[in-house]
């Protein structure tokens, strides 16, 4: 059996950088992709996210823009740990906004899980929308996105990244 994989685009695009994942999406969406993989785009839908999560994957590869005090345009691969279930932290989930640790929070307290996460994170340029409201990634994210989208392939066609439903 073919395990199941979710590629989940996050950002908001009116926030600069913080679209990539919302465009790394888009763009391996009209790839051709192993069976088994979905991917989608859910911007800042956080409760869509969670109730997709509800479904049993074995695989959740996060797409989303990553500050960690590198050069824009890096890109990460980083093991998501799931938070501990926190009934406090759960209370504050916003439903306009995207924080990810909240809406696996959210995921918990529904009763669900996610097997296995991990994150493809850019290091962002800037997260603020543009002085004269133009939207966009900056070009050193712009010039990340297709190496995104290649991590992304070797992930969900490699032993390492894509592990068999056993």
């Amino acid at each position: 059996m073919l395990p199941k994989l979710l590629v989940a685009g996050v950002g908001n695009i009116f926030l600069g950088d913080d679209a990539f994942g919302v465009e790394v999406a888009q763009k391996l969406a009209q790839r051709p992709l192993p069976e088994g993989v979905r991917v989608m785009e859910f911007g800042i839908r956080s409760y869509d996210l969670a109730y997709a999560l509800m479904d049993d994957w074995d695989l959740v590869i996060l797409v989303d823009a990553v500050p960690r005090g590198q050069q824009p345009g890096t890109l990460y691969v980083i093991e998501s740990e799931m938070p501990e279930d926190d009934a406090g932290e759960a209370s504050a989930f916003d439903a306009h906004t995207m924080n990810p640790a909240s809406v696996l929070q959210l995921l918990n307290s529904l009763g669900g899980e996610v097997k296995r996460m991990l994150v493809v994170g850019c290091e962002p340029a800037t997260v603020e929308p543009d002085e004269q409201g133009a939207m966009g990634l900056s070009a050193p994210v712009r010039a990340a996105v297709d190496e995104a989208i290649r991590v992304i392939e070797h992930l969900i066609t490699t032993p390492g990244g894509r592990r068999s439903a056993a």
